[in-house]
């Protein structure tokens, strides 16, 4: 399974907003980039993404930076490749039209079972758990 940049840089960004959803500052780019080594125009971009799907707020200024509005118990893994724009795990269906052989039958059948797998494991995992779990293993709490 193959997971774009953007997605994995969006669900980190999610998931450090959502760790520090009960601060009252907003997150600044810089502290995530900073922390993920993430390129910071590309996280901007993905920012702007996310704000668009109404996930996140912008706050503009020198203290600005972004908040999290979504529920990270209501957000999946899933809802993330999709808003991003990659949500598809599975290859690349033939065009209409196209003859297929019983190999490639088989193979796209394969490749459709792969791909229901890949969003029914997405869809199961929310932000909250991803967060819950992480600060487990590093000894912090954070309350969501």
């Amino acid at each position: 399974m193959l997971v774009s940049a953007r997605v994995h840089y969006a669900s980190i960004a999610l998931s450090e907003l959502a760790r520090r959803k009960t601060q009252t500052a907003p997150v600044a780019v810089r502290e995530i980039t900073a922390k993920h080594d993430i390129p910071g125009p590309f996280l901007v971009q993905i920012l702007q993404t996310l704000r668009s799907a109404g996930w996140v707020q912008s706050i503009r200024g020198s203290q600005g930076g972004y908040r999290l509005l979504a529920d990270p118990s209501e957000l999946t893994l899933l809802d993330i490749a999709e808003a991003i724009g990659c949500a598809d795990g599975a290859a690349p269906k033939e065009a209409a039209g196209t003859e297929k052989t019983l190999l490639d039958r088989e193979l796209q059948s394969s490749w459709d079972r792969a791909g229901d797998a890949w969003r029914k494991v997405l869809s199961g995992i929310t932000l909250a758990e991803i967060v819950e779990r992480a600060s487990a293993e590093d000894g912090t709490m954070f309350y969501i």
